[in-house]
Formats: C-alpha cells, structure tokens, sequence
C-alpha cells in the first residue's frame, strides 16, 4: 500500500497546530537527506525492517519501532529487505515545538512501541477524514493529531528495558483508583508497586506530572466533583466518602487545585 496526502492548507494554519502530510509506503524508499527534512516527523514500522543512520549511529528499524525526527535533522534510512512498511504524520503550527516539546518530543530518537493498535486506529481516521472531505477534512484530520499525539506520548512514556517502570507505576495508580476513600500511605503504594519510595516518585512525576500523595488528592477531589454534581449530600459527607480527614482539609486542597471552594463549584454546576 501506498498514499501521500498532502492536503491543501488553508484557515487550519491558524490553528496551534494542524496536520501537514501524513503517508504510508510498503516499502519505503532509500531516504538521504543531509540537511534533514523541514518539518518534525513521527514515522512508525509495523512490517519488515529497515536501517536509519543520524548523528553517527546505525539504528535497526524492525516492526513496532518508531521514530521522531526534529527539523532540519539530517538522517538517512533505507530497507533491509523487500517489504518495510513505514507510516509518517507530518505536524505544524504555530504551537507545534511547545506541544511536541509537552510530549517529550525534541531530540531525534528511536522508540520500541509495544503495540501500535490504536495508533494505526487514530491513523486511518487521520486519512479517512482528508480523504472524505476536501474542504473540512484537515480540520477533523487535524483534530484527530492531537489523539495521534496522545496516543504516541502513552506508548513512548510506558517503554522501558523491562516494561518494568510502567507496571509498576500502573499497580500503585490502580491502587489509589480502587482504595482512594481510605487512607493510603507510600509504604501501601511501594508495597503493591514492588519498587522504592525515591523511584515511585520519580515516576510519578516524569508521567503524572505531580507526587504521589498529591496525585491521590487529585483523585479524591475528581470523586468529590462528581458527588457534588450529582447528589444533595452535605460537604461533611463527601469529604468523608472521598478520603479526606477532615471537611476543612477537603475545602482547603479543594480551593488549591480548583481556584474555588466546594460550595462555589456546587452552585456553578
């Protein structure tokens, strides 16, 4: 299989960021581009292998690897064998390096994905949406990116030597979704995760972006919203149902992360 869309780029370039091109080639052809390509690229193998070489090194580029190449980052890549199925999304916008950059995308690197289900997912509608639609496709093309994005962050953020880091992580978060409404220690997280309390905090805060404990707070008040959009039960009640000590201590972490009281949230919704 072989496509190349490039659509045609009209208001969506005034979004932060939108699709430029996206493709897909059975077997890609031997690429040599000494001053890189002038776009960042994210391309992905789901069959046969290939070679790319970029700063000096030699990368073997086997099914369920991929790629991100920033700008004007020269590379060279080429088959190994008769069929390499390379797939690529092309993103700009005037916010394309600050979002690529949230998602930990600005040194050329190769990643081993796990699976690519839902990418190649999220792909087709990419295609499908340009396709389907010359006037308002990029747009839903376009918006689809951001799940392209998403996606590709979850897959690159889980890979480890072992798979280990992720498991671990994902035992301790699944541990605070199920017991968030008891009291919840770091020698409970370190227990069920089976790794340290200093590397536990690490990864949460390289993927959750917040410590521990605060991310438990986090999921205490995501409770705590949805008890005060949905039932009559008093402020007392639900600090108590979502683990806080006390109504106080709930209203006070409530107004930290919310920039308003329960009350107030309450009565807006």
């Amino acid at each position: 299989m072989f496509f190349c869309d490039y659509p045609i780029i009209r208001n969506e370039k005034e979004l932060p960021i939108y699709l430029l091109n996206m493709g897909q080639q059975h077997c890609q052809d031997h690429i040599i581009r000494t001053e890189g390509y002038p776009c960042p690229q994210i391309l992905y193998c789901t069959k046969g292998s290939g070679t790319l070489h970029m700063d000096g090194k030699t990368f073997h580029i086997p099914p369920y690897t991929a790629i991100f190449m920033p700008a004007f980052h020269p590379h060279e890549y080429y088959p190994e064998e008769d069929v390499w199925d390379i797939h690529w999304v092309v993103p700009s916008g005037h916010s394309a390096e600050d979002i690529l950059k949230h998602f930990g995308l600005t040194e050329p690197k190769v990643y081993e994905l796990k699976e690519v289900k839902m990418l190649e997912h999220i792909f087709r509608k990419m295609h499908e949406a340009i396709r389907a639609d010359s006037v308002f496709g990029n747009y839903r093309a376009s918006g689809y990116l951001y799940d392209f994005l998403i996606e590709f962050y979850r897959l690159i953020s889980s890979v480890g030597t072992t798979g280990a880091p992720n498991s671990a992580l994902m035992k301790a978060v699944d541990y605070i979704n199920f017991n968030y409404a008891l009291p919840i220690s770091m020698d409970d997280l370190c227990s069920v995760s089976g790794v340290s309390k200093q590397y536990l905090c690490l990864l949460f805060r390289k993927t959750l972006g917040s410590r521990p404990m605060e991310y438990i707070a986090k999921r205490r008040i995501q409770a705590a919203k949805e008890l005060l959009t949905s039932t009559d039960k008093t402020i007392e009640e639900i600090a108590a149902e979502t683990g806080f000590c006390t109504a106080s201590y709930f209203c006070k972490l409530f107004k930290r992360y919310e920039g308003i009281t329960p009350s107030h949230f309450k009565k807006a919704e």
